[in-house]
């Protein structure tokens, strides 16, 4: 699973751990809360960066193919 709509409407992006710290630095958001538990390797999706598609695709990509890299469980 590399992305995750939630029920309150918010969607996370799993990205590697390097990805991550400068995901959430550059769109000022936070790790990905499902449920109360906060996921380690996803982050917050904001809803401006939803709105550029363009910019997102890029990171759709990259999270895609890291979870491709994940054993299965």
């Amino acid at each position: 699973m590399f992305t995750y709509l939630d029920q309150t409407g918010a969607l996370g992006i799993r990205l590697p751990q390097s990805e991550l710290d400068a995901f959430l630095k550059k769109y000022k958001t936070t790790q990905f809360v499902s449920y109360g538990v906060i996921k380690k390797d996803w982050a917050t999706v904001p809803a401006a960066l939803l709105k550029n598609t363009a910019e997102l695709k890029k990171y759709l990509a990259i999270s895609y193919a890291y979870a491709k890299s994940l054993k299965p469980k």
